[in-house]
Parts: structure tokens; C-alpha cells; sequence
């Protein structure tokens, strides 16, 4: 947990900064000794919690959250610090997790910070959840795609096909489920393949790399990609430097990582 603790009282700060520097599960903490120097800090690196005193000179720290507010950025958890009880009900009408009221008790402020844990890990398993659900939006169970064969239009998985190979006019896929041979370009099925994770790897083929198991070294220099399927498919000088995009990063060579 990463914690900034704003507040324009020294020994306040002070005080905080004592007690979090003992926890074990702070791996990170900051001090801002107003609103203004808080902006600076959170502009430059990311926090799950404000401990933040409501009183401060220019810019309140009920303010502060309303300037956060606006932001696109995550709202860190806020525990509020102050010495008037009466704020007790704004700080909760501003999303803070708690309050602590000066001068503080250590347990009570320790207290707050476990609240504040909890709710930082039920925010992110929320988050997790709200990119889960986007992905499975943007990416369905299955990409259909509606393939010309023999006369008829046929729908195939784009992510259960293999390979995309020229056979003179036409062009035959293969997929898991079988084949199917249609009367087009490599060049404009390799366009419409693009998206869905296909690399060129010769002239007359085209493969889907989520089927890539390994690159094997092959006959006069050239390499040899081998599928899940176990189809293995030579790859040409000419197209030798499409396999970087076989994978994020390389351990252990450079062989395709660089020009």
C-alpha cells in the first residue's frame, strides 16, 4: 500500500509518518505539507491512500478531493484527519473510508488504515472485474467469420484456424475443424487476417501465432515453425523478421527481438 499524508501541521505529520513507517504492509509513504504540494505529488506518481487533514491554508482537503474528483485517475481511499467533529458527515459525503479525529490515539488511526486496506482491495477486485467484463466485451467467446466454400457461405472460429496457404487462385484454411479452399488473394486474406493474429511467414502462407509452438532451426539457414497441430511450415529469408511478433519479449536471445 502506498500511502501520502497531507497536512500543514509538522508534528502532525510527523506523528503519521511514525506510525506507517512501522507497517508492514506500507511498502511506500510521502508527506505534502498543503493541498497544492499533494496536486504535485499525485500528479507524479500513484497512491492508495490519502491520510488528509480538512483545514488547510488556500485549498481545503475536502476540496482537494473535489479537484481529484474531476480527474480521470483513480480516487485513492481517503482517511480524513481532522480536529472538528462536525466534518465527520462531510467526510463521508466525499467517499472517505474514515475519519480520525486529532489528537489522535495510535490504535485509532491504525484502525482507519486497516479500514482503508480493506477498501483498496475491494476496489481492485472491482476494478479487475470492470476490465474483465471489457474484455470479454471486446473480445466474444468466438470471432465469427463467414467463409465462401464451394458455393455456400460457412462460419469458422477465426481464432480456431491455423494456417491461410496459396494454392494458385485460391486459398486454402485450415482450422481445427477442417479445411476450406476459396477463390481469393493471400494478399487480401492476409489484410483481413491481420487483426486476429496472423503473421506472413513465407509467400504462400499465412499463420495464426496463438498455434505456434516453437521455432526450430531448418535446412540452408531458413527456420522451421512448428504449430500445435503439428503441421511445420518453413519460413523465408524475406519474412524471417515477422517472427518478432511471435512474442512480447525474448529470454535468452536475440534472434528476433532485433533488426
Amino acid at each position: 500500500m502506498r500511502v501520502l499524508i497531507v497536512d500543514d501541521e509538522p508534528l502532525t505529520r510527523a506523528a503519521l509518518a511514525q506510525l506507517i513507517a512501522h507497517r508492514s504492509d506500507v511498502e511506500h509513504f510521502a508527506t505534502a505539507d498543503d493541498a497544492q504540494q499533494a496536486l504535485a505529488i499525485l500528479g507524479t506518481r500513484k497512491f492508495d491512500l490519502l491520510l488528509l487533514d480538512i483545514r488547510m491554508p488556500e485549498m481545503s482537503g475536502l476540496q482537494l478531493v473535489e479537484r481529484l474528483s474531476r480527474g480521470t485517475a483513480p480516487l485513492p481511499a481517503i482517511v480524513f484527519i481532522t480536529a472538528h467533529q462536525e466534518h465527520a458527515v462531510q467526510a463521508f459525503e466525499k467517499r472517505a473510508v474514515d475519519y480520525v479525529l486529532k489528537p489522535f490515539h495510535p490504535e485509532r488511526v491504525h484502525e482507519a488504515l486497516n479500514a482503508a486496506v480493506r477498501r483498496t482491495e475491494q476496489e481492485r477486485a472491482l476494478r479487475m472485474l470492470d476490465v474483465l467484463h471489457s474484455l470479454r466485451a471486446n473480445f466474444p467467446d468466438k470471432i465469427r467469420m463467414g467463409v465462401k466454400d464451394k458455393g455456400r457461405v460457412v462460419f469458422v472460429d477465426a481464432r480456431e484456424m491455423v494456417s491461410a496457404e496459396a494454392h494458385g487462385n485460391y486459398v486454402l484454411l485450415r482450422s481445427t475443424a477442417g479445411t476450406h479452399l476459396l477463390r481469393e488473394t493471400l494478399a487480401a486474406v492476409a489484410t483481413l487476417l491481420a487483426p486476429y493474429g496472423f503473421l506472413r511467414i513465407h509467400r504462400s502462407v499465412l499463420i495464426n501465432t496463438a498455434f505456434v509452438e516453437a521455432i526450430e532451426p531448418g535446412p540452408g539457414g531458413e527456420w522451421v515453425v512448428r504449430t500445435r497441430t503439428g503441421s511445420e511450415y518453413h519460413v523465408t529469408r524475406t519474412y524471417r523478421r515477422n517472427l518478432r511478433g511471435l512474442a512480447k519479449c525474448w529470454l535468452g536471445t536475440d534472434e528476433f527481438a532485433s533488426n
